[in-house]
This record gives structure tokens, sequence and C-alpha cells, in this order.
């Protein structure tokens, strides 16, 4: 005797990954680097982090 066949089942496909955002690299946080002084705006060596404003700090990208 044979074994009865199985209907073949169909494979789950993973949801596409969404894309990094090109301002952070899928961070979601910009580097900025400090500036001193009131006329020339002399940059220092120090940085700071701020939410990237592209992605809202998510890190993927905007589907438009």
């Amino acid at each position: 005797m044979t074994a009865a066949k199985k209907p073949a089942t169909r494979r789950k496909t993973a949801p596409p990954k969404p894309s990094k955002c090109p301002d952070c690299d899928g961070n979601g946080e910009i580097t900025e680097a400090v500036k001193v002084g009131t006329r020339k705006g002399r940059i220092t060596d120090d940085h700071q982090t701020g939410l990237c404003l592209t992605c809202w700090g998510s890190g993927e990208a905007l589907t438009d």
C-alpha cells in the first residue's frame, strides 16, 4: 500500500523590510557639530545628537 499524498501547502513569505532612512542610515539620530561664537560660528570638536527630522526617529525611509 502506498501512503496517501498530502496537498502541498503554500509557504508564507515575510513582508518586505522597510528601507533605511538616507539621512541617518537607519539610526534615527543625527550628529551635528557644535558652533561657538556670534558672527563666525567657529566649529568645535564637540558634537550633539538629535532626532532625525526626515524619519522622525524611526530609522525607516518614507514611502511616498
